[in-house]
């Protein structure tokens, strides 16, 4: 059903106002749920948000496109928040740097962010002097549609998403006296966890044997180009970009890692959403609202037109509008049309913020040494996840009960290798797994 004079969906025939009234309703039933999150929360007795702005940062990925698509359509404005700023980050570090300092302090308030990194910056692992900034995931932002691309001097290798033709290659350049080079955008983000996973299914150390560096998304493709890496792991539009320059060739799209896997997510300072209950469920209803008009096949183009306009991305809509789709050009002789490795925004419940998912993410981070052995995984995930406004914010909006999972668990996850992760049994996972940095 769409809204002629905006050219939107409509939630169910929900309305600005019903939306707005609706956040006092549920004061009573979130305070009475409170005590379970260190930070309180606190419903303000109005009925709408308690201020008319955040400032919420992103990096010029496809899985941005909701917070993008919510400004440009005018979604914050419609749930009563006109003056929230969507800023361009230049990399994930700056993007911690900025939620450390909030808005207050000429930051941010929340962001599209890789979704381990609210539970690296909440427990001070990635912050100076290792400072803690609690933090509070309100949704996922998307599944799928990262890549993994490799430099054009190892095309013959015919490398997918297998990579155990790279280990004696790299072997090789190294005894050459070289370094091997692979590149990530966050230690311990999805990028360096997808990467990692990739490297040690091919029976490749990603700490012995090769180097991992730091490289900003926007960055990767002149990167390769100059010679400065072997492989990246990054997401959309960049894998495309690199193909279509003819500087490297997509070895996988991560979604054949792990079908439906979860990516980035909506992150926001805890204290700012304790601050403003109201208005954090105002943005979460924008951005869902903008995750369902990504997702629907007829606004790809436009989607694609919108993002890549200089503003926001400042890249052609070619290296967009292709995987959007599904249509993949590997680069080295694979061409596959019409896949499902595209990227989903609201479909499979992407928005669903699963307990399940950020389970697996601190036990891959444990895995790496990113966090200690002995981290309470479900302590630390009930503390960061809240699930619980996501759920509460869908009801406001009268989403279909098969919208909203009926469970905080996905179940388990089965790998293209075969391994398994229990979120119930993440031990057992941690020692199905031969190459780890520890001991279980």
């Amino acid at each position: 059903m769409t809204d002629a004079t905006k050219g939107t969906p409509k939630l169910r025939g929900l309305s600005r106002r019903t939306f707005l009234k609706s956040t006092a309703g549920t004061a009573a039933l979130l305070g009475a749920v409170s005590s379970q999150f260190p930070f309180g929360v606190h419903i303000a007795e109005a009925s709408g948000p308690e201020v008319k702005k955040a400032i919420l940062g992103y990096i010029a990925l496809m899985d941005a496109s909701p917070l993008v698509i919510a400004k440009e359509k005018g979604f914050f404005a419609k749930y009563g928040m006109p003056d929230v700023e969507v800023a361009k980050q230049a990399s994930w570090g700056a993007t911690r740097d900025n939620i450390v300092l909030g808005s207050e302090s000429n930051g941010i308030d929340g962001a599209h962010i890789l979704t381990p990194m609210p539970y690296l910056i909440s427990a001070g692992k990635v912050t100076q002097n290792n400072v803690p900034t609690p933090m509070y995931i309100l949704a996922r932002l998307n599944l799928d549609a990262q890549a993994i691309s490799v430099a054009q001097e190892y095309k013959d290798l015919k490398v997918t998403a297998d990579a155990s033709a790279l280990k004696a290659a790299f072997a090789a350049k190294k005894a050459a006296g070289k370094e091997v080079k692979v590149a990530m955008t966050f230690p311990g983000g999805t990028h360096d966890l997808w990467l990692r996973y990739w490297l040690a299914a091919g029976d490749i150390d990603p700490d012995k044997d090769v180097s991992t560096i730091v490289v900003p998304p926007p960055q990767m493709v002149a990167n390769m180009k100059v010679g400065n890496m072997d492989a990246f792991c990054v997401g959309e539009p960049w894998g495309e970009q690199l193909v279509n320059q003819n500087i490297g060739f997509t070895a996988c799209s991560t979604g054949e890692l792990w079908f439906k896997h979860p990516e980035k997510a909506l992150g926001l300072r805890a204290a700012w959403v304790d601050k403003n209950p109201n208005a954090a469920k105002s943005l979460l209803a924008a951005v869902m609202e903008a995750q369902q008009w990504c997702d629907k096949p007829e606004n790809r183009k436009e989607m694609s037109e919108i993002v890549g306009r200089r503003q926001w991305f400042n890249v052609p809509v070619a290296d967009i509008i292709g995987r959007a789709n599904g249509d993949i050009n590997y680069g080295n002789g694979r061409i596959a049309k019409g896949t499902k490795q595209f990227m989903k925004f609201w479909q499979d419940h992407a928005s669903y913020p699963f307990k399940s998912h950020d389970a697996w993410f601190v036990t891959e981070d444990i895995r790496w040494g990113k966090f200690e052995p002995n981290t309470d995984i479900d302590a630390m995930v009930n503390k960061v996840n809240r699930e619980d406004l996501w759920r509460d914010t869908a009801k406001t909006l009268g989403l279909a009960a098969a919208d909203i999972p009926a469970s905080t668990s996905r179940g388990k996850e089965t790998f293209f290798d075969g391994k398994v992760f229990d979120p119930a049994n993440p031990q057992a996972y941690l020692k199905s797994l031969s190459i780890k940095r520890v001991e279980v």
